[in-house]
């Protein structure tokens, strides 16, 4: 057995920094290996390992025991529970490892990948392209393996060529563009509405032709402002709640 080794984070000091340690931490643990430890390093550890203050870190733990994601012991530590899932609504908060957590802890399948001709409807997104390489993905539960969302990510080919298959089972794009690719990402633009399952979605996801979806399109920019992946994933309208916060400046 391994012991738990966290993701880096890079603070955002725009953003409650609770909130992106928690949401960094529920990514590893939702991402971890399967032999990884289920006890996690302590609060003066992992304070130091994202470089914030203890009282910073007992929040953003206290939000992971409160969705059932870990639990803590007295003077034995805190360890991450066995069989948690993700129930709590997405949340999106301008955080790059907010879209990383919020893709994490479903068994993923990668149904295919190959060049295709720029979509229509992205085209703005990849100018003067004449191909792009689309992956379509399958998440279900981790534990009923019940189909909870499929994605289909659009990406500029010299990125895709840097991409292995393998990474896409385990962890998300976002993820696998950042850490694995080495893209620097500058920001990721998010939309969320309500569509109707067509025949494609409503096969795969097992719900009824017609019945709401959640259709997720999220546009990934590099640092200098080019368009490397656009994400359209469609979520089960039964499993899911978006909760976007606006914070003050």
């Amino acid at each position: 057995m391994t012991a738990f080794a966290p993701d880096s984070l890079v603070l955002n000091r725009k953003l409650p920094l609770w909130y992106q340690v928690s949401q960094s931490l529920r990514a590893s643990i939702l991402g971890r290996a399967p032999d990884a430890s289920l006890r996690l390093p302590t609060e003066e550890q992992l304070a130091a390992h994202y470089g914030v203050s203890v009282l910073t870190m007992r929040q953003a733990l206290k939000e992971l025991e409160a969705e059932g994601l870990i639990s803590r012991h007295r003077r034995r530590g805190t360890f991450i529970e066995p069989g948690a899932r993700r129930s709590a609504p997405r949340k999106l908060l301008g955080s790059i490892d907010a879209i990383v957590a919020q893709q994490s802890g479903e068994r993923t399948t990668v149904l295919g990948h190959g060049p295709v001709r720029v979509p229509g409807e992205l085209a703005e997104h990849f100018p003067g392209a004449g191909e792009v390489v689309a992956f379509r993905r399958l998440r279900c539960d981790g534990e009923s393996g019940e189909p909870t969302n499929w994605a289909e990510n659009t990406v500029r080919p010299e990125v895709a060529a840097r991409i292995d298959l393998a990474d896409l089972e385990r962890w998300p794009m976002t993820k696998v563009l950042r850490d694995a690719v080495g893209v620097r990402i500058s920001r990721i633009t998010d939309t969320v509405e309500a569509r109707l399952a067509d025949p494609e979605t409503a096969e795969l996801l097992q719900v009824p032709l017609l019945s709401p979806i959640l259709h997720y399109t999220g546009v990934t920019y590099d640092e200098d402002g080019a368009v490397v992946d656009v994400a359209r994933i469609r979520y089960r309208g039964d499993r899911f709640s978006f909760t976007v916060t606006v914070e003050a400046d």
